[in-house]
């Protein structure tokens, strides 16, 4: 087996820290002790706290984009692919225990007060917002009857407060009624 590299410990220790108590409930010391390594070791790879929570943030879009990708690779018409974002949300919702995303619970914690972390969180979000409207746009150029703007908010709204409420209620159904919700709109 491979040995995991001291910075890709830390970033593991702390992802797992700052997604299951929060960022502001996360000490430096308590990564230290959970990473088992000295206090230089991670200075050494994160000049602060901050640019430790924006390591974290990056691997998690990183892994929620190529999930995704994964998840949609063998479905071929873009409308089995949007369809495929909410059954993908559903499984990340049920992987975490309905923990909920990672972003939104940092931005809920944060707020505006740390405007670089703000600006990612918003960033992701547009990013995932392009991916809705790059399939629906692969889906309308055949049927040029949907108007884009409009249906790629209403998916993209969907699917985030699926997210919130499956967070809240701890459970999966709201993406089961927004599924039917979004075949609606693309009927």
């Amino acid at each position: 087996m491979k040995k995991e590299k001291v910075k890709d410990r830390i970033i593991r220790v702390a992802s797992d820290l700052f997604y299951k108590q929060g960022f502001n409930s996360t000490g430096i010391n308590q990564i230290i002790a959970e990473a088992d390594i000295a206090i230089g070791s991670l200075y050494n790879h994160f000049s602060s706290k901050n640019e430790l929570l924006k390591a974290y943030l990056l691997k998690e879009e990183q892994e929620w984009f190529s999930g995704f990708e994964e998840y949609s690779a063998k479905l071929s018409t873009p409308e089995n692919k949007i369809l495929s974002l909410v059954d993908y949300r559903k499984k990340l919702q049920g992987s975490s225990k309905f923990a909920g995303c990672h972003f939104i619970k940092i931005i809920s914690e944060i707020g505006d007060g740390n405007p670089v972390i703000s600006d990612f969180v918003r960033k992701h979000k547009e990013k995932q917002k392009a991916l809705v409207k790059d399939l629906l746009v692969q889906y309308n150029e055949k049927r040029k009857s949907i108007d884009e703007e409009e249906t790629v908010e209403n998916i993209f709204l969907l699917l985030e407060g699926a997210v919130v409420m499956s967070t809240i209620n701890k459970s999966t159904d709201s993406f089961d009624h927004i599924k039917k919700i979004i075949q609606g709109l693309l009927s």
